[in-house]
């Protein structure tokens, strides 16, 4: 399941529980309980109601609280030591109170970004106060339960004017949101005020990958409405929540990649080998490949395209530059589709050979790993073991 955030009026804590609970209201009720013991929260009740803006219809999550409300005064001050102690010690299930940590931290790293401090020493203000703090648990807790195995966004609206603080009268969006929104899309669509709260970046940069798309057949199955409190001019301040399914398939799983590619034209061959050996030996390249090709002036280059895990991007490009004569190199995080696989062995005469057993949509296909084939008379005796080897592998895989 991959589930997309449209970020159409923007976001906040509040709009995305309500987008979730819209898509999922099976989940309310577990919500609820979790709320219940959760830190920091006594006397503290949660509930959502409908909501019609004229324009769409939705939900929306409402934070109470009977009484004075004094966590809002300007004094009040929520040590981020004292919510991340309360979280661990709380009786909440381990994955909302991984997810709730999460986004806390990246709240409290933005927060020491903007006043020169350390993180530890971050108190919090608005975010620390009792509805914001639900927020955040609750939203920990839908992520939980959804387990998504992507989450992406639209781009945010960034909006305009200011805001009033605890810390003062601050530009929109505040300077902990701009921080957080760092490197993801972001759209001017001339709607003005706050659009993305601290608390809806810290949620958006905690879950969303950038980018909008994905490139990989996917079915639309639900879709859910969350509402804030503000209204926008000419446009519904709410979040929608696309969830999307992948289609049947045959293959086993997908995953990511990363693709480095460059040119070489002025680097011996025999250089580049030995380069190219000590690339395909790093711990986190999959593959490398070199094709011959034709670059300006006519002249003979050689490609050369590496396949690596997605973290080690940086490492690899340090090592091609290193190893190659590059001084330019492009790279790109790409989807794959992996068939299942599994390496048996088998024996062929006395000899041990290791079968590699992969599960097409046409049925179980099979290939002898060459190094094992050994040091045989011709081609023919050498064919006839692979054959004996392979088909031994599939037999046993079948019984």
């Amino acid at each position: 399941m991959e589930l997309h955030l449209d970020l159409v009026g923007g976001i906040a804590g509040d709009m995305f529980v309500a987008a979730m609970l819209d898509l999922r209201p099976d989940l309310e009720t577990g919500l609820m309980n979790a709320l219940s013991s959760a830190p920091m929260l006594e006397g503290v009740g949660c509930r959502t109601v409908s909501h019609d803006d004229g324009i769409l219809t939705g939900r929306r999550f409402l934070v109470e609280r009977a009484g004075p409300d004094t966590s809002h005064d300007h004094h009040h001050h929520t040590a981020w030591r004292d919510i991340r102690a309360a979280l661990s010690a709380s009786s909440l299930d381990a994955e909302t109170t991984r997810h709730a940590i999460g986004i806390f931290s990246l709240l409290a790293d933005a927060e020491a970004r903007v006043h020169g401090t350390a993180a530890e020493a971050v108190e919090f203000h608005e975010v620390g106060a009792w509805d914001s703090i639900a927020d955040i648990v609750a939203a920990a807790y839908l992520i939980a339960q959804m387990n998504a195995a992507r989450w992406t966004s639209s781009a945010a609206p960034l909006g305009s004017g200011r805001v009033r603080t605890a810390h003062g009268i601050l530009p929109v969006p505040a300077p902990a949101a701009a921080l957080l929104l760092e490197g993801m899309p972001t759209i001017d669509d001339g709607v003005p005020g706050e659009r993305v709260t601290p608390t809806g970046a810290a949620i958006l940069r905690y879950l969303c990958e950038q980018g909008t798309t994905s490139s990989q057949p996917r079915r639309l199955v639900a879709s859910g409405f969350g509402f804030g409190t503000r209204k926008l001019p000419g446009i519904s301040n709410c979040v929608r929540v696309l969830c999307f399914e992948s289609p049947p398939t045959d293959v086993a799983g997908s995953d990511k990649i990363a693709v480095l590619e460059f040119e070489i034209d002025d680097q011996t061959g025999e250089d580049l080998a030995l380069g190219i050996e000590k690339l395909r030996a790093h711990k986190d390249v999959l593959d490398v490949v070199q094709t011959p090709v034709f670059g300006k002036r006519g002249r003979m280059m050689t490609s050369v395209r590496i396949l690596a895990r997605p973290d080690a991007v940086a490492q690899v490009a340090a090592l091609a530059f290193v190893e190659t004569t590059t001084i330019g190199i492009r790279h790109a995080i790409a989807d794959r589709m992996i068939l299942q696989r599994e390496i048996v062995e088998t024996e062929v005469e006395t000899a041990r050979m290791r079968v590699k057993l992969v599960k097409r949509p046409s049925g179980l296909t099979a290939k002898a790993e060459a190094s094992d084939i050994g040091d045989t008379a011709n081609a023919a005796e050498r064919h006839r073991r692979r054959q004996e080897a392979e088909a031994a592998a599939k037999t046993g895989k079948k019984s």
